[in-house]
């Protein structure tokens, strides 16, 4: 398992105001997503000339 990168409570909590439920798995893929999302990002700013990751590069 690698680092969580979201707070579980707060997907959990997102998820149940859905009228769903969460299975065990839910936290540590969306954490997967999420730092994959990190690291495209990281690369679109230093293509571009940028140590500093912007929201325009999500």
């Amino acid at each position: 398992m690698a680092e969580v990168l979201v707070v579980a409570s707060k997907v959990k909590e997102a998820i149940k105001d859905q009228d769903c439920n969460t299975a065990s798995d839910v936290v540590d893929a969306l954490s997967a997503k999420v730092a994959k999302m990190i690291k495209e990002a990281a690369a679109r700013a230093k293509e571009n000339g940028r140590k500093t990751v912007r929201a325009c590069d999500f």
